[in-house]
């Protein structure tokens, strides 16, 4: 079901900071900041040759990434995303094998355009885990 692992996200209190990192001390291809109220993040990725790295800083008061920031302030890994041909089907498989599928259970559109759902940690061994449509 699933495909190639399509990132891993970083939750960080300082997003010109932990883009500062990857992009002058490892030497990394970022991407500008962009705004995602839906989501109530901000983003940049880190590209690289195999998969990317996604920097989360929270945007507004209601930002999931501000509640894990508040129970771990340095930052963290925040959830994988993986790719699948077809997120509803990806979705009722799950569903019927009793996965969790977090929110109305319904896709929205992620940083890159495509359709997501995240996945309850407690299903998939304490991480949370992003499908993307691929």
């Amino acid at each position: 079901m699933i495909g190639r692992l399509n990132h891993v996200a970083i939750a960080v209190p300082d997003l010109e900071a932990a883009t500062a990192v990857y992009r002058d001390t490892l030497g990394a291809t970022v991407t500008p900041a962009a705004d995602e109220p839906d989501h109530g993040v901000t983003v940049v990725f880190i590209e690289l040759p195999n998969t990317k790295i996604e920097l989360l800083a929270p945007l507004g008061e209601n930002s999931p990434i501000q509640a894990f920031l508040d129970r771990a302030p340095a930052g963290g890994i925040h959830h994988v995303c993986y790719e699948v041909d077809d997120i509803l089907v990806a979705r009722d498989q799950l569903k019927a094998k009793g996965a969790r599928v977090l929110g109305s259970g319904e896709p929205k559109i992620g940083a890159h355009g495509k359709p997501v759902l995240f996945l309850h940690p407690k299903d998939m061994l304490g991480t949370l885990v992003e499908l993307e449509q691929a």
